[in-house]
């Protein structure tokens, strides 16, 4: 084998493009497809429908740019303190390797409002939520690609919050893009210009390509909101070894056919693509995976 040729459009959900700096042609496949609502995976002769959109589509709201909150020269109405249980204004601002090892996170910074500025606070203070979305995501150091607060809580530079007009989409937009394919979906739309890590901006959210919540039906809600309280208390590895981790291997399995309704077999494609993406170079950006780090399924 000489070498591969491949015919790489630009997708629509995309500002760049997701096929520079890809080895395996088969995953940059698989995300393709997926951005266009196939899940397609190797070695299928056939896709299957899923129902993808942008997240602004799917009614995704983001938050402000952190110096649009803080930054006085562009008359932001807080500033930043340290985290206290009591705060008026929590806000998840920086990453934490110790904090960020689960889905649900605590608030790590206090907004307190300057004076003569509460009208512009309380504006901001409107766009609020409970998921926030990692910007610049180091697959081969950081677990999440979205953390969630139990309470709302505007973002940092680290962590925009993203808000829903109906709350309930907030726990299968966590799910989602904490399984494989979310992994996959944030990796193809990010720029992958340094090793290991996938890098956004706050005006890129709108395009990130989600599950459409909307087509979900109110029991598949609420078995959303089952799997997501039924792992606040589990601890994910980092996203380089998503293909041995047996808790993301079990939120993908919840996730594949507990809530999208697959079969099992789907499931162990799933997992087969976790390894793929996994072996990507920008994914471990040369990191040594620890010994006996295996493809669980």
């Amino acid at each position: 084998l000489m070498g591969e040729l491949l015919d790489a459009p630009l997708g629509e959900h995309r500002r760049g493009w997701g096929i520079a700096g890809i080895r395996d042609f088969a995953v940059a496949q698989v995300a393709h497809s997926l951005t266009g609502g196939q899940l397609w995976l190797p070695a299928e002769r056939a896709g299957r429908e899923l129902p993808i959109t942008s997240l602004k589509e799917a009614g995704g709201q983001r938050g402000f740019h952190h110096d649009l909150l803080v930054n006085p020269a562009l008359k932001g109405p807080f500033t930043l303190e340290a985290s206290n249980p009591t705060a008026t204004y929590p806000a998840l601002y920086n990453h934490s390797a110790q904090d960020e090892r689960f889905m649900v996170c605590r608030p790590d910074g206090a907004l307190r409002v300057s004076p003569g500025s509460e009208e512009r606070a309380d504006e901001m203070w409107a766009t609020a939520g409970r998921a926030h979305l990692n910007l610049s995501f180091r697959f081969n150091s950081q677990p999440l690609t979205v953390a969630f607060t139990d309470e709302k809580t505007l973002g940092g530079s680290a962590w925009p919050n993203v808000g829903f007009a109906d709350d309930r989409f907030d726990h299968p937009f966590t799910l989602w893009c904490n399984s494989t394919l979310g992994l996959l979906a944030f990796w193809w739309h990010s720029s992958r210009q340094q090793s290991g890590r996938g890098i956004t901006t706050i005006s890129s959210i709108d395009a990130l390509p989600v599950l459409d919540f909307r087509t979900l039906t109110d029991a598949q809600l609420d078995t959303a909101r089952e799997i997501f309280e039924e792992f606040r208390d589990k601890e994910l590895l980092p996203a380089y070894l998503a293909d041995a981790d047996p808790n993301r291997a079990l939120l993908d399995q919840r996730v594949i056919c507990d809530l999208l309704g697959f079969e099992e077999a789907v499931y162990a494609g799933v997992r087969r693509l976790a390894a793929k993406w996994c072996a990507e170079p920008s994914v471990h950006g040369g990191k040594k995976r620890p010994s006996g780090a295996r493809l669980v399924v």
